[in-house]
């Protein structure tokens, strides 16, 4: 971790998690990683970044692919900036169940 970043305890139900950790995983990043996402888009904008409705239909008019094309795309471009900077990445291991930083020369800090 970075001297300005903290850690943020939350509670969330068991499998939620779990279904999340392996979307997460799928799109190449962590509940960190998403959790930063969600944060620096929510401040971005002032708001939450998204619709919050009951609707059951999809509320950005995208097929899920498309959509999701979108948001691996945002994530690689943040990470590539971050290895431009030269800082860590936040990443995690499925098989060993670990979240690690893996630094831009490849070597990981399992936390």
């Amino acid at each position: 971790m970075q001297t300005q970043d903290i850690r943020v305890t939350i509670r969330v139900e068991r499998k939620l998690k779990e279904n999340a950790e392996a979307l997460f995983d799928y799109l190449g990043l962590n509940m960190t990683n998403a959790i930063n996402i969600f944060l620096r888009k929510a401040v971005d904008q002032k708001g939450i970044p998204f619709p919050v409705n009951t609707g059951v239909q999809g509320i950005t008019g995208l097929e899920a692919e498309e959509l999701t094309g979108f948001f691996r795309n945002a994530v690689q471009a943040d990470m590539e900036r971050k290895y431009r900077k030269g800082l860590p990445i936040a990443r995690y291991d499925t098989k060993m169940k670990r979240a690690y930083l893996e630094n831009p020369d490849g070597s990981r800090n399992y936390v």
